[in-house]
């Protein structure tokens, strides 16, 4: 499986291969805030299995395109954490298999009943 994606401009291109190891939903205040949104889907792979090009900026730990301000991946030493919404393709095969930060989670939304859910981070 390759995975491609990038930022809303097209200036940072990445690549995946591979499966990823975890899948999930974040509801943390700060995935809220930096996502515009409700929560942010996500997934992990190895960090070997991934590529980039172009400029990227970070902010704690939270790559972005300094052009656009697209929301792109987390680099981590030994694994990559990508946002769903950066992929060229829906990624209709990855479904979350966790939620973390749930005491967070707007009322409103349906319960995945295939996930683990937490509280906070999972220790």
């Amino acid at each position: 499986m390759i995975l491609v994606g990038g930022c809303l401009c097209g200036a940072v291109r990445y690549q995946v291969d591979g499966k990823p190891f975890r899948i999930g939903l974040c509801h943390c205040a700060d995935c809220r805030k930096e996502s515009g949104s409700s929560f942010s889907s996500f997934a992990h792979w190895p960090r070997d299995t991934f590529t980039y090009s172009g400029e990227i900026s970070t902010y704690a730990g939270r790559s972005f395109c300094p052009l656009c301000g697209g929301r792109l991946f987390c680099l981590n030493d030994d694994d990559v954490e990508i946002r769903f919404g950066s992929l060229d393709k829906v990624p209709t095969d990855l479904v979350p298999e966790m939620e973390v930060w749930t005491k967070r989670r707007e009322k409103w939304l349906p319960v995945i009943p295939s996930t683990k859910r937490f509280d906070e981070d999972p220790t």
